[in-house]
């Protein structure tokens, strides 16, 4: 079996043209939208930032959550292509050090105004309002500061942990079992954590309180459902291009029918989140709750929101239903390509609307920052695959894997 990964220079010069591509989108961003009079595209400069930054965090993590639920369920499914995700999820810290400087630098260093009139265009509640003060208890700038770096230090911690332990199966006695109950033991530990944040509190601080009239709370539970569909698109990417590359030789289409059933089960998931949500605050119809809906569905915003619905329900529907559509190697991609450009839009109509109003944009700045953070992704991520085997050889499941039935 072709068990190493050798970046092919095409992917490593993609790689880093992309994040050519978005360094200097960052630099002509700061010079054009920074050095503007106009308070709506310095708001444009940091909520795409925001946007970006914490959507490719989130996803990458979504890899870790992976593992440990297939690891506590006992799943031998994902064996084939575990490599995948341990790879991915060991590079969270690399997004969760840019997320950090970018969400702290919005925080404290965008203010616009002076004395008393002096406010945050995107954290409102930095310079609270009568309402926001009654939220200060959670909507604070040590809270703030406090989930946001212990929300990034354990994703990255058992981003590198979970690699490490399943790099050190392989060095073990044949059969030897401590390994992987420590594993298991370990994924308890993350899920309890992935509770208290993506789950919880995390969303809240980094988007929600972009809003900070407004909440709810189905929120995370929305927000989770949009990363964790994105976070399989992701994973079958990078598989069918292994794939393709003559690498994962375990892997066939009843592996790629799995990551296409995730894809497709946790679309219909995000929607029914997502009708949720909405009904719920249609039904009660009260102005602090309607507010979020009717900046969004009604005015320059609505295109988005109904193209959000067509790309990450109508299309999932209508392509991923069938069995041999999740088989087929060109449907699955195509569908993991729309479906992580969908949910990037979902985040869009997410961040911007608050702080920008009716003056939104996708244009060079949102594609080249966009661009720049696949980049990153891609070159991080291709690394770390290249440096150990590709097949866990020691892996209590692999022969599971190797008659893995979908």
């Amino acid at each position: 079996m072709n068990e190493r990964f050798e970046i092919p220079a095409r992917l490593r010069n993609t790689s880093i043209a992309l994040m050519l591509i978005g360094i200097i989108t960052l630099i002509v961003g700061a010079v054009v939208l920074l050095g503007s009079n106009d308070v709506f595209e310095k708001s444009r400069f940091w909520t795409s930032l925001i946007q970006d930054s914490v959507y490719f965090l989130m996803i990458t993590a979504a890899s870790i959550f992976i593992q440990a639920a297939t690891s506590l369920a006992q799943g031998s499914w994902i064996v084939a292509y575990r490599r995948v995700p341990e790879a991915i999820g060991a590079n969270v810290w690399v997004f969760g050090v840019i997320a950090a400087v970018i969400l702290f630098a919005v925080a404290f260093t965008y203010n616009i105004g002076s004395g008393n009139a002096v406010h945050n265009p995107i954290y409102t509640w930095m310079h609270p309002d009568e309402i926001e003060q009654k939220k200060g208890a959670f909507l604070n700038p040590g809270m703030f500061v406090g989930f946001t770096l212990f929300t990034i230090a354990a994703w990255s911690f058992f981003g590198k942990k979970f690699q490490a332990l399943s790099l050190a199966q392989e060095k073990a006695p044949k059969n030897d079992t401590k390994i992987y109950w420590t594993m298991v033991k370990w994924s308890g530990v993350f899920l309890g954590v992935y509770w208290l944040t993506q789950m919880s509190v995390t969303p809240w601080m980094w988007i929600m309180s972009i809003q900070a009239h407004w909440f709810s709370t189905m929120f995370s539970w929305y927000n989770f459902a949009s990363i964790f569909v994105s976070g399989m698109a992701l994973i079958l990417l990078w598989v069918v291009y292994l794939k393709n590359q003559g690498n994962l030789e375990l892997v066939n289409k009843e592996h790629v029918h799995d990551l296409g059933k995730f894809m497709f089960a946790f679309s219909i998931f995000w929607t029914y989140v997502w009708f949720d949500q909405y009904m719920l605050i249609w039904y009660a119809n009260e102005p602090e709750e309607t507010i979020f809906f009717k900046l969004r569905q009604q005015g320059p915003y609505s295109l988005i929101f109904y193209a959000n619905v067509i790309i990450n329900f109508v299309m999932p529907i209508l392509i991923l239903m069938t069995a041999p559509s999740k088989r087929n190697y060109f449907t699955v991609t195509f569908m993991a390509m729309v479906l992580i450009f969908g949910h990037w839009l979902d985040f869009f109509q997410l961040v911007m609307p608050n702080p920008m109003k009716d003056h939104w944009h996708i244009s060079w700045y949102e594609i080249g920052i966009f661009a720049g953070f696949a980049g990153v992704l891609i070159f991080t991520v291709s690394k770390t695959l290249s440096k150990h085997s590709l097949v866990p050889v020691n892996n209590m499941l692999l022969k599971e894997t190797v008659i893995h039935h979908s």
